[in-house]
């Protein structure tokens, strides 16, 4: 089974690539939404040196569709079925409905992305039961209402002892504490202002755990890095998120990322 490490230092962050198979995500929705195109691409992410592939068959852009369980399912069957066998790096399945991470981690997933941090009833049960690790997003409402939400003052803090709860009810479920990954959720119910604040700042939320980072082509980077290019703005956002101590980094573009950290960009910041 999977378990998480924390970084030591002057250690790059492991890379998660982000394989979306839906129709409508916010930046590659249809990409990657036929499952020979969908297992094509994980391999390249692999190949490109990504440690963990990150499936996710629901969109959380902003007016998203919600979709069912089943739907989830059926698109992520096929993808998963024939390349969680093959790939030699965790498979990670982004959900927040417990019978589509169940489903997944009979089809060999190992690892659950959950944006609604674990709160979905049985979600806490399943991971200790199927021994999945699990990244820990915080969200500080609803789905439905998350991209209408600000947070106010007090906001790191807010989110820092979110995460620590829900952290410490996965250990009480019985999930192992190497197999929690938390995740400030960047982009979720916060201002831009806000949002850069979070994606330099990894190491206050830790609390002892690793920390995942995705900012990759998420709005405000517009703003903090004026006259970049999406691409080349989400780049550069991860080599800061590790030089600030991010212990993961959640990218599209893998190759550029991982060719940003061999060639010490971080190291410059």
């Amino acid at each position: 089974m999977t378990s998480f490490r924390r970084r030591s230092p002057g250690d790059a962050p492991m890379v998660m690539g982000i394989l979306n198979v839906t129709p409508d995500s916010f930046s590659d929705g249809g990409m990657w939404a036929y499952p020979r195109d969908a297992v094509r691409h994980a391999f390249e992410m692999e190949d490109a040196g990504a440690d963990v592939i990150d499936v996710g068959a629901e969109s959380t852009r902003p007016s998203a569709t919600p979709v069912p369980a089943s739907e989830e399912i059926s698109r992520l069957r096929p993808v998963l079925k024939e390349m969680a066998p093959s790939l030699s790096v965790p498979v990670s399945v982004d959900t927040m409905k417990p019978e589509v991470a169940e489903a997944a981690a009979e089809l060999g997933a190992s690892i659950v992305n959950d944006v609604y941090g674990l709160r979905a009833p049985g979600m806490l049960d399943l991971c200790a039961e199927t021994g999945m690790a699990t990244v820990i997003m915080h969200m500080p409402c609803e789905p439905s209402a998350v991209h209408s939400f600000e947070m106010g003052d007090g906001y790191m803090s807010e989110i820092r002892s979110f995460l620590q709860s829900r952290a410490q009810a996965a250990v009480d479920a019985g999930v192992r504490r190497d197999r929690i990954m938390l995740d400030p959720g960047v982009g979720f119910g916060k201002t831009p202002e806000q949002n850069a604040v979070i994606s330099r700042s990894s190491r206050y939320f830790s609390g002892g755990f690793p920390v995942l980072m995705a900012t990759s082509r998420k709005r405000f980077l517009a703003r903090v890095y004026p006259g970049l290019d999406r691409e080349e703005a989400s780049i550069r956002s991860a080599c800061e998120a590790a030089a600030w101590g991010a212990d993961m980094v959640r990218v599209h573009d893998v190759a550029a990322t991982v060719s940003a950290f061999e060639g010490g960009i971080r190291r410059r910041l």
